[in-house]
């Protein structure tokens, strides 16, 4: 009997952590179906977090899984879900590991059942007449005379071959640009609408044609996405839409400035008819010229009417002149008598200001100056006389009780070590440093004995 310890069993055994189990079983869930495959279910558990993934779960009658669909994918949605809407998803099966969760990576989600289209049509057309895209107020006029038209559609279309038709047939001294674009297929909304914003930028033409051929509800669905009808809406070129025939409407018809039914329709909306504008010309031509001689046949009956009535030139011209020379003799006369006036005005002024000149002002008030300037020299010289007597008297009175002048009779000063002035022997120790001052000069000495006797 061999017994073997469970170290030793569990060495042997092949055993996978979650992460490898749910690896695993998510490649073996995606090698098992197509890449993609199409899925029918009723959305519920519908999230939509700010990182702009969907996240919801597709269910009938008995089951349901798990769906995510990523920011890249859902921005291509014709239409927004919502919760108990029955879909018609393009999705890959997978697991996600963090959880070994089965679920489904959704590529594309369209409405499922008949009329799914029209449906998101309806949606869409209600949501942008509520917020005033459709609204009359911001249509724009359609130039009466472009000088360059401008045309989004295919280049290999038979629009386009009918649009430079008739402008050319209508209106040939008018420019044509045309912007190709695919107009059906993936990506193709995106196109439309970035070349209507560069035909913007450019400022090339005066009026642009958004146009296509007929076809089905799919075939024309690019002119119903929300990029196209925001994209005509900001334009500040105006628009004529003719997509489709007749009884094809689209998003961006109720956009345009201008709708026509057809590509034809809408090169005739904007190309005004030349030969009927030369028929008009020609007709406004002859009323003009029939106006302008009849005008000038009246001007001339009053020109010579007038000219009866109008006196001689000569006779005005001289009556003018002798005017003018009386004019100029009481101009003459006007201006010697104020020139006469201003100058006796003049001359009285003249007197009045030379009575009151500074000058004279200036002269009295410098004589005055200087007669002052003496006064207070001759007081100061006797203020400086006082007061150096009265300096000398004070001299003489400070030196009398002067010491100096006891010192000059042969006495002296003693101070101590801190400067006190000695006046009594014991005031003083022995070998203590002491300062005399004589009239002339001074001496330090020590004290060697002290006597205290008075005799």
């Amino acid at each position: 009997m061999i017994v073997m310890s469970a170290s030793t069993t569990e060495e042997h055994r092949d055993i996978y952590s979650i992460t490898r189990l749910n690896r695993e079983v998510r490649a073996v869930l995606e090698d098992s179906f197509p890449p993609s495959l199409w899925v029918r279910g009723e959305i519920s558990n519908l999230a939509q977090p700010g990182s702009g993934h969907l996240y919801f779960s597709l269910k009938d009658k008995h089951s349901q899984v798990r769906c995510a669909m990523f920011r890249g994918a859902n921005r291509h949605l014709r239409f927004a879900p919502e919760n108990g809407q029955e879909v018609l998803v393009r999705a890959g099966v997978s697991l996600y590991e963090g959880r070994g969760e089965f679920q489904l990576i959704v590529e594309s989600m369209e409405p499922a059942g008949a009329g799914a289209l029209q449906q998101a049509f309806e949606k869409l057309k209600q949501r942008l007449l509520e917020e005033g895209l459709f609204a009359d107020e911001h249509k724009q006029p359609i130039p009466a005379f472009p000088k360059t038209v401008g045309v989004v559609t295919s280049p290999t279309g038979a629009a386009v071959r009918d649009i430079i038709q008739v402008l050319g047939r209508r209106y040939a001294m008018a420019g044509v640009i045309v912007y190709p674009v695919p107009v059906q297929g993936e990506g193709a909304a995106q196109q439309i609408a970035e070349t209507i914003d560069v035909a913007n930028r450019r400022q090339e033409c005066d009026v642009l044609i958004l146009a296509r051929g007929g076809g089905s509800l799919e075939d024309l669905w690019s002119f119903n996405e929300e990029i196209v009808a925001r994209a005509v809406y900001r334009s500040v070129i105006p628009v004529v839409s003719g997509i489709g025939h007749e009884i094809d409407f689209t998003i961006a018809d109720f956009v345009a400035d201008r709708r026509a039914p057809t590509p034809s329709a809408a090169a005739e909306l904007v190309s005004p008819d030349s030969a009927a504008l030369k028929s008009t010309l020609n007709n406004l031509y002859s009323q003009l010229h029939l106006r302008i001689t009849g005008l000038l046949a009246g001007h001339l009956r009053n020109v010579t009417q007038l000219s009866k009535r109008l006196p001689r030139p000569t006779y005005l011209l001289q009556n003018m002149t002798q005017r003018m020379d009386d004019l100029a003799i009481r101009l003459r006369l006007a201006l010697d008598n104020g020139i006469a006036l201003r100058r006796m005005r003049l001359n009285r002024v003249t007197g009045l200001l030379s009575s009151r000149n500074p000058l004279q002002r200036l002269a009295g008030y410098r004589t005055k100056c200087s007669r002052l300037e003496k006064q207070l020299q001759n007081h100061l010289i006797r203020n400086l006389q006082d007061w150096k007597k009265r300096l000398d008297y004070l001299s003489r009175s400070l030196k009398t009780v002067s010491p100096l002048a006891t010192l000059e009779r042969g006495y002296a000063i003693v101070t101590d070590e801190d400067e006190n002035i000695v006046r009594r022997a014991d005031q003083l120790r022995e070998n203590a440093e002491i300062s005399t001052r004589f009239s002339r000069g001074s001496i330090r000495s020590t004290v060697n004995m002290i006597d205290t006797d008075d005799e």
